[in-house]
């Protein structure tokens, strides 16, 4: 297996120059060819050829990143993207990107999307009601149906996200609608899914943890002809998880054929299952996190997550003679979601021992919990399915004495999401008994079956997207960007009555129709192979129906608008083996959907209000030395602020006040991984995840800043290795999600060892 991967090796030390003539990349270019037919190289001819009269000019070095197929196993370093539209390299994006790549979801263990991104800096989550992946990025939220990707197409739907068949994470920062349309105000979220390979090791591996907790996943990859592969990876998690039990499944079979050739194949398909607990968080008490051990659940038994996504995705990918490409990808998705769960509250004082309210001072083992959770807030009942067509043109050619490389394409979304009422049986609500602070991990049982679901409303919607941008190189170090999108999105949304006399009768429609424009420009000066330094403008814009849903002066306002300003740097040291991302940003969202509290009759929001987040990132990923590997990333935003409301209040929409920071803004959030390879076996690591105090939407609430630490060690045998990940060490009580009402905790202290088989 080793004498196998040095031609690889070997491929990585092939620097063809972009602009040298055709016979000084020859031997790197002859190279390739005869590895991707699976052969050895013949002696390069040009040993022996005399030498050319006039010497080429010289022109500066240009570093280019040759391998058979790259992926992220063997780094936690990336170098290309996709994210930005077709296959790029990092440093020709004027917009800073962090990449999660497979070896650091395999270091650190991240089974899931809210994992991986808590491993990267401005990141924050809302504990919101129902557990959807409510994100924020720089400040501003990226709620699923519109910011979270899969392979660069929309992934609009609520549901528990496993990384199992993910390669990577790439996180986009700042506004993007040029490149996806509606939404991207703080940033976008691509996960990208593993492909076939024509050649890659399989794995089976088998983690143990405690709170009972059994993980397997299994990724098999097999060449079945000349140029098609076959991939497929599962997954099955089972857990007690100290009451809020993990039951999951999931299968992603692939199949890819036309490898390397001018016309490529896939079809693939995702199948996950959820049947998981819930946990709606913890009550605040006084303002403060109540004292309880980190492992707490105090949901019933009953409460649950259930959960159903299904994607088939069929691509066609044409190169052309002159290395243009054409990829056009459909894919039909199927989700439904099913929550019902318990929102904890303190109980009155009338329900504590001696008829004395709760405070911290005397709050203890017997303080009484109350588990409420009958109303629509904590039952969410949904289905979504979807459509989505994407066709991309990529194309790198010289017009006008320069050298251009063009992306341009087309996209469409239907969406069709129907919302379900949970209604209490006729005999009256099915009531949740109280608990104490000792009954910490899950108790009590109700029949949920018993609730009636009744439809009470549905959106329809249609999303078509047309862009163009132009990278276009002045002079070798110069490179200008220039992208314009145009979007139309319409959307009908109707509510349907619950009662029984009128079941099932609409009783509202509304609709509405938006077409408008996305910019993005940037320059870049790259004045070395290892360093590229980029200003960017872009612009983003939200609907008033990205929730599936219109309000009554929703349906009458245009969208809202952002824009961000960056001015960064991506720099590699000389081997290309670790990177440095440094980037200064200004995102503001300039028209910001508000109340028009002076007009008595007002029949829509008006875009009066703006906010806006400024600071500093920057990322470091790569190996320092050869046996030492480090990730990082960190984020400053010292500057954030409610700027205007446009109303008499001087409150915005959402009831924040003009000069307020807004919520779950941290100033300071990062975190930092590193690990050294002491012999062929062993190999030990380490690292800090970190958040400054931080406040939920609209509320005074101070959730204390924290820093927890993690431990690995990994002994690798060659086919066998072992890896033992100790996360939270010391055992950190801190809010991890915050909401005004409650907060949820982070992960407690967890222990996993890891056994992975390669063959």
């Amino acid at each position: 297996m080793k004498h196998g991967m040095a031609p690889f090796r070997l491929l990585k030390t092939c620097r063809p120059l972009a602009l040298l003539p055709l016979s000084a990349v020859a031997p790197c270019l002859g190279l390739g060819a005869a590895m991707a037919q699976g052969t050895a190289p013949a002696p390069a001819a040009a040993a022996s050829a005399p030498a050319p009269a006039e010497a080429p000019k010289v022109l500066p070095m240009v570093r280019a990143k040759v391998a058979a197929e790259p992926t992220g196993k063997e780094s936690v370093q990336a170098t290309t993207t996709r994210i930005g539209k077709g296959q790029q390299e990092l440093r020709d994006v004027p917009q800073s990107i962090t990449v999660v790549t497979e070896r650091l979801i395999d270091d650190r263990n991240l089974d899931t999307l809210r994992d991986a991104l808590r491993n990267t800096a401005g990141i924050s989550f809302q504990a919101a009601e129902g557990g959807e992946e409510d994100i924020r990025l720089r400040g501003f939220s990226l709620l699923t149906t519109g910011d979270i990707f899969v392979d660069g197409l929309r992934d609009p739907a609520f549901y528990e996200r496993d990384t199992f068949y993910v390669d990577r994470v790439e996180v986009l920062r700042g506004s993007a609608s040029m490149l996806f349309g509606r939404g991207s105000t703080g940033g976008a979220v691509n996960q990208v899914g593993k492909v076939p390979l024509l050649y890659s090791p399989n794995e089976v591996a088998v983690t143990l943890g405690n709170g009972g907790y059994v993980r397997g996943t299994v990724d098999l990859n097999t060449r079945t002809g000349e140029s098609s592969a076959l991939r497929i990876s599962t997954m099955s998690t089972q857990a007690d998880n100290y009451g809020n039990k993990i039951e999951k499944a999931g299968i992603a079979p692939a199949f890819r054929w036309g490898i390397g050739t001018a016309d490529e194949f896939l079809a693939s398909l995702v199948v996950l299952d959820n049947d998981n607990g819930i946990n709606y968080g913890l009550p605040w008490l006084e303002n403060q996190i109540i004292p309880v051990d980190p492992k707490s659940f105090y949901g019933l038994a009953s409460d649950v997550s259930l959960g159903t996504a299904r994607m088939s995705t069929f691509s066609h990918t044409h190169r052309f003679a002159d290395r243009s490409e054409l990829k056009t990808t459909v894919r039909r998705g199927a989700f439904t979601r099913d929550q019902r769960a318990s929102a904890i509250r303190i109980a009155p004082a009338s329900a504590q021992p001696g008829g004395v309210a709760a405070t911290q001072a005397n709050f203890g083992p017997d303080t009484v919990l109350r588990r409420s959770g009958g109303n629509s807030l904590s039952a969410k009942v949904q289905d979504l399915d979807n459509l989505l067509l994407q066709s991309d043109y990529d194309s790198k050619f010289s017009a006008f004495g320069l050298r251009h490389a063009v992306q341009a394409g087309v996209d469409f979304v239907k969406d069709s999401f129907v919302g379900f009422a949970i209604a209490n049986p006729a005999s009256g609500a099915l009531l949740k008994p109280d608990v104490t602070v000792a009954q910490n991990t899950g108790s009590g049982w109700v029949d949920e079956s018993l609730r009636a679901k009744l439809k009470n409303r549905d959106f329809r919607s249609e999303a078509t997207g047309l862009y163009a941008q132009d990278l276009v190189q002045l002079s070798p170090s110069w490179k200008l960007l220039a992208g314009l999108r145009w979007d139309r999105f319409e959307g009908r949304y109707r509510t349907y009555s619950t009662t029984a006399t009128t079941l099932g009768q609409e009783t509202a429609s509304r609709s509405r129709a938006d077409s408008l424009w996305s910019r993005r420009f940037g320059a870049l000066y790259q004045p070395t192979p290892t360093s590229s330094y980029h200003l960017s403008y872009g612009t983003s814009f939200n609907t008033s129906g990205d929730a599936y849903q219109y309000d009554a002066l929703g349906a009458n306002t245009p969208p809202e608008g952002s824009r961000n300003i960056e001015l960064g740097a991506k720099l590699e040291n000389d081997a290309g083996t670790a990177s440095l991302r440094l980037a200064l940003f200004h995102a503001t969202k300039t028209n910001e959907r508000n109340r028009d509290e002076e007009s008595v009759n007002a029949t829509n929001y008006i875009l009066s209000g703006q906010r806006h987040a400024a600071g500093l990132e920057i990322d470091i990923a790569g190996r320092i030395t050869p046996r030492w590997e480090v990730f990082a990333s960190y984020a400053w935003i010292p500057s954030a602020k409610v700027d205007s409301a446009g109303v008499v209040s001087g409150t915005t929409l959402q009831g924040e006040r003009v000069g307020s920071r807004p919520g779950l803004t941290p100033r300071h959030s990062g975190t930092v991984w590193s690990t050294y390879k002491f012999s062929h076996k062993l190999r030990l690591g380490g690292g800090l995840n970190a958040r400054s105090r931080d406040t939920p939407q609209l509320s005074a609430i101070l959730a204390p800043s924290f820093v927890t630490a993690d431990l690995m060690a990994e002994v690798d045998h060659g086919p066998v290795a072992f890896k033992l990940n100790l996360t939270n060490v010391g055992n950190k009580r801190y809010a991890d999600q915050l909401y005004r009402g409650h907060y949820t905790l982070g992960k407690p202290r967890t222990v996993q060892l890891t056994t992975t088989v390669k063959f």
